[in-house]
């Protein structure tokens, strides 16, 4: 496996926003299917669901249950179609290494805890490259070795 994304980069790939281009471009070129783990698919699905019900609330956040819904169904078609592959992981070396990052960056940082978990999810899979837009985890994935092309 060459790449593992977070949810800042599923978000720009399943809903139209300023580095969707760019998440675009990074996913076609690819050679090999991208890569996701179970807690990283339940982040994504989660984000879509609380961005519908927020938009529920106030109609200037967020976006329709009709946004949400069509973005979950590609999601869903994708994973079908093996343009996403759910791929296993040891989840006691994940959250061992979640540790070790935990107490490396969040006394300095303030990382939060999914986010930690991407990180540590890529380095348990062997990832060359961590594909995020987040600036926080792009300094984590950088300091612990991985490339970040964004």
């Amino acid at each position: 496996m060459t790449s593992y994304p977070d949810t800042s980069f599923l978000c720009a790939l399943y809903r139209p926003q300023y580095n969707s281009v760019l998440a675009a471009e990074y996913f076609a070129k690819m050679k090999e299917p991208l890569h996701v783990a179970s807690p990283l698919i339940f982040e994504f699905r989660q984000s879509l669901r609380f961005q519908a019900f927020l938009h529920t609330r106030d109609r200037s956040k967020g976006f329709t249950q009709r946004e949400a819904s069509a973005a979950l169904a590609k999601l869903d078609e994708n994973l079908a179609d093996g343009f996403l592959k759910a791929v296993p992981v040891d989840w006691p070396d994940v959250v061992s290494l979640a540790d070790r990052l935990s107490a490396r960056h969040t006394p300095k940082e303030g990382t939060r805890g999914f986010d930690i978990i991407h990180v540590a999810t890529a380095l348990h899979l062997g990832a060359r490259k961590f594909l995020t837009f987040d600036s926080g985890q792009k300094r984590m994935a950088l300091s612990e070795g991985l490339k970040v092309p964004f």
